[in-house]
């Protein structure tokens, strides 16, 4: 089955609306994956604008 990711923020989402930014809108196509345990040391997370720990997609569509 494949995966529900927010289009907003490209985080990963079991629910069904996203956790970070309350939207209801997903897509199942998207590309690449970032897992940031920790944003405020992550060097990735600063330049993608990430602020919370998670599971993102690189690219939905």
């Amino acid at each position: 089955m494949a995966r529900k990711v927010c289009k907003r923020c490209k985080l990963f989402v079991n629910e069904s609306e996203c956790p970070e930014c309350k939207t209801s809108s997903f897509s199942t196509n998207w590309q690449g994956r970032l897992f940031i345990a920790d944003p405020e040391k992550s060097f990735i997370a600063k330049q993608v604008g990430i602020a919370q720990k998670g599971e993102y997609a690189i690219k939905v569509k």
